[in-house]
């Protein structure tokens, strides 16, 4: 039976720490353990803190190609932290007065530096997709915005599409498709959904509605439980739509619903405002339709009323359930987490685990409705043995309670953001202040003690098409830095090397829409010279596979992932 990849990482962490060492520095073999040289400390991650106000709540975030994080909160708050810059036209209030705030900022994640940028119409708990051409589509929110399509790139900004929906999207979901366009599905008391863009042809409004009765059947008096709907793209280009307990999956394309899976056992909602979070889990190339789904988290029916009404807070539910919507009998299984949590974030991570953070163990998502913020990170490994998936880490001192938010950067590293359970921005004497700190968690991954086996890129394709062979060229520098550069490696080549091609999520409200990963087909390793290496490796065979756009590629050796160079994957047709 194969070993884990978690066996290889941890295995991996004993020889980092003799690599470290000033003893295996004069060792012929920087590979070999020192004997008897303790294990390394258990490396539960470390939390930095980015910026101690980054001028707005981080409700919504994007990463988007050239190391830009856009994030940004509702309009209608009143005055944020951050003025716009000088020129920047001021926005009216509904009162009257000038806003001359800024609602969105521009994270430079090469300077650590922000940039503010007027935000005209209301995105309050709006959706995102990237498009293939990197411009963020952002659809829908609130009042004057909950129409509206919005394009942004940091070059023009934001540009605001009027009345571009067919139907008002407030807590919808966006998906890219594998032909490039993005389905827009669901919102508030809105059974349906639509595309971006448009059908021209199509005589009415109306016309480009199609209806979809799997949420009419999910919705809930008054509590709803199936805002947010979990959306993921399977290889086969099917929908998997998960709404309040349970999933269907349809195709888009002939707007039709294909099979029901069973609910997951237990009856707990995990959408919106009971709000758990979902995704889908790595893509192999040893397995091109295969897939599985991953659900964590949620609150017992009726915590919402319970919560609003009279203050009484449930405690969170603790368990996930994972599901393979490929298999032609799908079954759900069931593990429980370390600890409870509701409106947590599950962040996809380059060595194929997942980062479960953010959140609270009692209450819902709403307005002051979360109680006991969980402020540890877990860690689900997909591939180590059942009973052994999960790995409690280091802790933050803030909490991040309703409206916060969390995405992987192409450092490797996760950034945490939002919080802000009030209907404005309150600081003083509330539980649960709001919060403009931006931090940046470490996975254990970015470990000091693991850079000498950290690869680092130094050459990837700008872009490719769908099966076609490229390269990817990368050093190691603690082979660089052993005596003859070869030993038990055959060739001088280095252990496991994996490239792991990541699309970045829009995030918000516990759910990463399109966040996806896909691990390439690894070919010949060759060796170039003193520790830098080239990796033949295969694109995506289908866009059912990996959607075409800007993705981050990360070569991961021996379980260390390296940071990320920018591959964008053409669209087949004349999507842009």
């Amino acid at each position: 039976m194969p070993m884990s990849r978690s066996f290889l990482f941890h295995s991996f962490l004993l020889i980092a720490s003799c690599v470290a060492s000033a003893a295996a520095a004069a060792n012929d073999d920087p590979w070999a353990q020192e004997p008897g040289s303790p294990p390394p400390a258990a490396m539960a991650g470390e939390w930095q803190l980015l910026h101690a106000n980054i001028g707005v709540s981080a409700m919504h975030m994007q990463l988007l190609p050239g190391d830009f994080v856009l994030m940004f909160d509702r309009t209608d708050t009143g005055p944020s932290n951050i003025s716009l810059a000088e020129l920047s036209p001021c926005a009216a209030t509904a009162d009257g007065a000038d806003d001359c705030t800024a609602h969105s900022v521009l994270l430079d994640l090469r300077s650590n530096v922000l940039h503010p940028y007027p935000l005209a119409t209301n995105p309050w708990c709006s959706s995102g997709a990237l498009l293939p051409n990197g411009t963020l589509l952002q659809t829908g929110g609130f009042a004057n915005g909950d129409r509206v399509a919005r394009l942004f790139t940091p070059a023009t900004g934001w540009t605001d599409l009027p009345s571009y929906l067919a139907a008002r999207r407030w807590y919808a979901t966006d998906m890219i498709l594998p032909d490039g366009r993005v389905l827009i599905l669901g919102g508030r008391r809105q059974f349906n959904f639509e595309f971006y863009p448009h059908d021209d042809a199509a005589p009415s409004a109306a016309a480009l509605l199609t209806f979809f009765p799997f949420l009419d059947e999910t919705t809930e008096l008054d509590a709803e439980d199936n805002l947010y709907p979990f959306l993921h793209l399977l290889p086969d280009g099917t929908v998997f739509v998960f709404a309040n307990d349970r999933a269907v999956v349809f195709d888009p394309y002939n707007r039709a619903p294909l099979r029901r899976l069973p609910a997951v056992p237990g009856g707990v909602p995990r959408n919106y405002p009971s709000s758990g979070s979902s995704v889908l889990l790595p893509l192999r190339p040893d397995a091109p339709a295969h897939a599985e789904v991953l659900v964590c988290g949620g609150a017992p029916r009726g915590a919402y009323h319970l919560a609003l009404r009279n203050g009484t807070f449930l405690p969170a539910d603790r368990t996930c359930a994972r599901v393979a919507p490929t298999d032609p009998d799908p079954v759900w299984a069931v593990e429980e987490m370390p600890m409870a949590r509701v409106m947590g974030d599950m962040v996809l991570l380059p060595t194929g685990d997942v980062l479960i953070v953010n959140g609270a163990a009692a209450g819902t998502a709403g307005w002051e409705l979360g109680r006991e913020p969980v402020t540890r990170p877990v860690l689900y490994r997909p591939d180590a043995p059942l009973g052994e998936r999960f790995e409690a880490l280091a802790a933050t001192t803030i909490p991040r309670m309703y409206h916060s938010a969390a995405t992987l950067d192409t450092y490797g590293r996760v950034l945490v953001g939002g919080s802000n359970p009030h209907v404005g921005y309150v600081f003083a004497n509330a539980t649960y202040p709001t919060e403009l700190s931006l931090e940046a968690f470490l996975p254990p991954y970015l470990d000091s003690r693991l850079d000498g086996a950290r690869p680092r890129v130094l050459a990837a394709p700008a872009e490719v098409g769908h099966g076609e062979t490229t390269s990817v060229r990368f050093e190691v520098p603690a082979r660089a830095g052993a005596s003859g550069d070869g030993g038990a490696a055959a060739g001088g080549v280095p252990g496991e090397v994996r490239v792991a091609a990541m699309a970045p999520g829009f995030a918000t409200h516990s759910l990463g829409m399109n966040q996806r990963v896909v691990e390439l087909a690894v070919g010949r390793v060759a060796r170039l010279g003193v520790g830098v290496y080239e990796a033949e490796v295969a694109a995506p065979a289908t866009p059912g596979v990996a959607p075409p756009g800007y993705y981050m590629w990360f070569v991961v050796h021996a379980g260390v992932p390296s940071s990320a160079a920018w591959v964008r994957i053409r669209p087949l047709g004349p999507a842009t």
